[in-house]
């Protein structure tokens, strides 16, 4: 993997790629507490199937800029995938993959611009109405205390505490050592600027800090399906978002997509189970 710079929607942003300089695009998109390097075993399976596989690190993640306008509503992050997809040179025939947050950008950014993504993948995030039922469940909320907590002006000494994000991992994927992701993911989130930014996606997601404005279109279209059929994967043992959630998620999906629990997964069973899953990304592609 090569690291490069791009600018796009007027951040810049440090990203991952591998693969040939010009074959179609798979943007792979990461979510929290994470960084582009949870990709590392899905960019080469791209590359051996002729992709230029991308991995940035999302806005406010360093290496990539803490975006100007402060801006971290789902419209921001559809508006970033779509310029990403035009500073790197995709055309029609680009894919969008995303973990965690990276899935609202992924569903979005192909109603938002369809012509510019042939298919989707999104991971452990289903569409929004197939999840709000969740939070309606005693067990659910538990598990999303951490939302409600970054609502607070305890947040950022919080996540910044000595084991917080280490224990989020140990939680999510019982029995997977990520001690090695959570680390890459604390040097994103070194500087407090960077991670008020990441926190910042969680209070834009719940209102406490109201949409810029600048995203209606993009924020009209995080409101709508996705454009195009999607691949949703979810893991059997996600501590995170219970894989209940994954038994509606087929329902609010576009013709033509499929949606399958990973057994023995947690949340980044993308890392987890890396075979299995680039099995079924590749194939679905």
């Amino acid at each position: 993997m090569e690291a490069r710079t791009v600018t796009a929607n007027g951040i810049e942003f440090g990203y991952l790629v591998e693969g040939p300089s010009r074959g179609p695009l798979a943007l792979c998109l990461h979510g929290f507490p994470d960084s582009a390097y949870t990709w590392r075993h899905l960019l080469p399976g791209l590359a051996e199937r002729g992709y230029r596989a991308v991995a940035p690190f999302m806005r406010g993640y360093a290496p990539t800029q803490v975006p100007p306008d402060g801006a971290y509503e789902a419209g921001a992050l559809i508006a970033d995938a779509v310029a990403l997809h035009e500073a790197l040179g995709g055309d029609g025939e680009a894919v969008v993959i995303g973990h965690d947050w990276g899935a609202f950008p992924a569903y979005g950014a192909t109603a938002f611009a369809p012509e510019r993504f042939r298919r989707a993948v999104a991971l452990v995030v289903p569409p929004l109405p197939a999840m709000l039922g969740a939070f309606l469940r005693y067990e659910q909320l538990k598990r999303s205390f951490y939302i409600f907590l970054f609502q607070t002006a305890f947040a950022e000494t919080a996540a910044a505490a000595k084991g917080f994000v280490e224990g989020l991992w140990r939680d999510w994927s019982p029995g997977y050592d990520g001690e090695e992701d959570a680390a890459r993911a604390r040097v994103c989130l070194r500087d407090p600027a960077n991670l008020r930014a990441a926190i910042g996606y969680y209070r834009a997601m719940l209102g406490a800090v109201p949409p810029t404005g600048r995203y209606a279109a993009e924020q009209e279209a995080a409101g709508r399906g996705p454009g195009r059929p999607v691949l949703y994967l979810h893991g059997a043992d996600d501590g995170c978002l219970g894989a209940e959630v994954a038994a509606g998620a087929a329902d609010h999906l576009p013709p033509g997509s499929r949606a399958e629990v990973v057994a023995g997964a947690g949340h980044f069973l993308h890392l987890e189970r890396p075979r299995e899953v680039n099995g079924l990304i590749l194939s679905w592609l």
